[in-house]
């Protein structure tokens, strides 16, 4: 609006002003002035034209005045127009810069969209995870008391382990004292070597007694007691009473088997005296002893001397009563008296040796005939195919030098048993 008020403003203004100069004009010209010598004419057009420059300046001044617009557009024309080009290059370089962001945004909107997949993804393994992870949470509680267990078994393990230790430094000490047994052992069979060269020995002397043998009637055998006794001292001094009489009696056993028919009123034994003095020595020591006068070697009837050698070794238990010394398997199809009297005196036989590794000193077992005889009965009628026992039990006990009473008892084999080979 106030554009239109300077317009009409200004054809107002020109309007005055084109008559105040016409008005002037005339007045000059009628007047007939004259101005630096100008003739009114010329002078009158100057006046016109100096009224045309005052209206146009007056025109102008009211326009810049009245139009801050019109003074900024007169005065900072250039400078509006570069800030112009400015801006141009500006906005479109905001263009760019705006179809950048648009593109970054589009991408940007790519990448969000990318992300919002991924997110859904993401929350969907998450769900997965979640669902998978409750039998893992059991599995975990499962482990943990598996973990709790195995540390209760490691500790037990532990604990076996010292167990094993001491079990191994145990065998150690097993093995140590193998080697020395085995040494031992070693010098044993040394030993053993000795008495087979010795028994090499005996065995060429056996063939010499065979010789003899065979030309006269044998009435001692080699190593047969003569006389024995069980013997505990009260006092060592007694050591030489004992000796003399225990030679006493073999003395007289001697001669009535060698002399029969002669009054015994002389010493036949032959006995060292490094062997008398060394056996001596020995009863003084304390404990209970067994001694014995054995003959060295056979002797025929009639001969002059017997020599005879001392035995002494410590009195011990050799069996106790109820002890069962051996045992044998009566088969089935085994019924008839001989076979069966073979198989029990094999029994016998068995009882007798492992008394005589128990350490016996005394010639045979005592079984009674009466009950022998009864057994071989029973066990001849019993069915045929029934498998029986019969063990060789010790009615006593028995020390070294005592007889030992044996008794066989029937047991009957328990059913479904593995069957023992014949002996």
């Amino acid at each position: 609006m106030s554009g239109w008020l300077l317009i009409l403003a200004l054809l107002v203004l020109g309007g005055v002003l084109a008559t105040l100069g016409d008005r002037l004009g005339s007045r000059v010209g009628k007047a007939r002035l004259s101005l630096f010598g100008l003739r009114p004419r010329n002078t009158a057009v100057v006046i016109t034209v100096l009224t045309g420059s005052l209206i146009s300046a007056v025109s102008l001044a009211l326009m810049l005045l009245v139009s801050e617009r019109l003074r900024r557009g007169l005065f900072e024309l250039d400078q509006i127009e570069e800030r112009l080009r400015t801006s141009r290059l500006q906005l479109e370089d905001s263009r760019g810069e705006l179809q950048a962001s648009q593109a970054e945004v589009a991408r940007a909107q790519l990448g969000q969209q990318r992300v919002e997949r991924e997110l859904a993804q993401a929350e969907q393994r998450a769900t997965t995870l979640r669902n998978e992870l409750a039998p893992l949470r059991a599995e975990r509680v499962r482990l943990e008391a598996e973990r709790d267990r195995l540390e209760g078994e490691r500790d037990s393990l532990q604990t076996e382990r010292g167990r094993l230790l001491g079990e191994r430094e145990r065998l150690s000490r097993d093995v140590a004292a193998r080697d020395t047994e085995l040494s031992r052992r070693e010098s044993e069979l040394a030993a053993l070597r000795q008495r087979i060269d010795a028994g090499s020995r005996e065995l060429e002397e056996l063939e010499d007694n065979l010789i003899a043998l065979r030309r006269g009637d044998v009435v001692l055998t080699s190593g047969e007691p003569l006389s024995s006794a069980k013997v505990q001292l009260e006092r060592p001094q007694q050591a030489r009473d004992v000796i003399d009489a225990l030679l006493q009696q073999a003395n007289l056993v001697a001669f009535r088997r060698v002399r029969p028919g002669e009054p015994p009123d002389r010493q036949i034994l032959l006995v060292p005296t490094a062997d008398i003095n060394r056996l001596e020595e020995m009863l003084q020591r304390p404990g209970s002893w067994v001694v014995s006068i054995r003959s060295a070697a056979n002797v025929l009837r009639g001969e002059q001397q017997v020599l005879v050698v001392p035995d002494l070794r410590p009195n011990r238990r050799v069996v106790s009563a109820g002890e069962v010394l051996a045992r044998t398997t009566i088969e089935g199809d085994l019924r008839t008296p001989e076979l069966l009297g073979r198989r029990l005196n094999l029994l016998l036989a068995e009882s007798y040796a492992r008394a005589q590794r128990q350490g016996t000193i005394v010639d045979g077992l005592q079984v009674d005939p009466a009950a022998f005889s009864t057994l071989i009965r029973t066990l001849s009628d019993q069915p045929a195919g029934q498998v029986l026992q019969v063990q060789a039990v010790a009615l006593r006990d028995a020390d070294t030098p005592d007889p030992i009473n044996v008794e066989l008892r029937l047991v009957q084999q328990p059913s479904g048993s593995p069957r023992r080979p014949r002996r």
